[in-house]
């Protein structure tokens, strides 16, 4: 009987010894993710940052002188046509049979000028645009204002300064444009340009007109 109860003790001591260990084990946090599934989670987050490529042939891969070249053909393209418009305007107001004359110059060219570019700006996916800058619908509003010999002077001057900026982007455009298409279109068109600058100076200094800087525009680099 002693043995028994001795037996029965040694039962009771262990079962009280382990007791806490297991509900120790059993509440533990119960949101806790396995083991497995931890280390799963842990190398998951340990692995490097894939870094994509962009795709060249996209707008964000787009290099920084074809941007250039789209905005020099919105650019050149508003600027022809405003330049249509003042030449028509110098063919119905203007006094002098010489600047009439410049003036359906204006027109004719610069048509063309703008034509040509079509197909180019197609090609590389510009959207034209089809109305003048406000710089030029400015100078436009002067015009209709003048008359006469007036309206002579103020044309023949704006010209000369119009072409002058406009010959530089040209030139600038024909240089360096990324698209062979655009630089051999870009070069002939500055050979117009300066064709038309030369003119216009000489229209202006013939009307005792001041010229930009005081001399023809210079001949294009070899």
């Amino acid at each position: 009987m002693t043995r028994f109860n001795t037996i029965r003790t040694a039962i009771l001591t262990t079962t009280v010894l382990l007791t806490p260990a297991v509900l120790l084990a059993q509440t533990s946090d119960p949101f806790s993710p396995p083991a497995s599934s931890t280390q799963a989670n842990q190398h998951q987050s340990a692995q490097p940052a894939t870094t994509s490529i962009q795709d060249p042939s996209s707008p964000v891969g787009m290099t920084g002188q074809m941007m250039k070249d789209k905005i020099f053909l919105r650019k050149a393209t508003a600027a022809g046509l405003a330049e249509v418009q003042l030449g028509q305007l110098a063919v119905q107001k203007a006094e002098s049979a010489e600047v009439k004359a410049f003036g359906q110059k204006m027109v004719a060219d610069h048509t063309a000028l703008n034509e040509s570019m079509k197909p180019i700006a197609d090609s590389l996916g510009v959207m034209l645009p089809k109305k003048i800058s406000k710089e030029h619908q400015a100078e436009i509003d002067k015009l209709n204002t003048l008359s006469g010999a007036d309206f002579d002077t103020e044309y023949l001057t704006f010209m000369v300064r119009d072409h002058h900026k406009d010959l530089r982007e040209f030139r600038s455009e024909a240089e360096y444009a990324s698209d062979p298409t655009l630089k051999d279109a870009v070069t002939k068109a500055a050979d117009i340009i300066r064709e038309h600058t030369v003119m216009v100076e000489k229209l202006a200094k013939d009307k005792g007109i001041q010229m930009h800087g005081g001399k023809p525009a210079p001949a294009a680099a070899e």
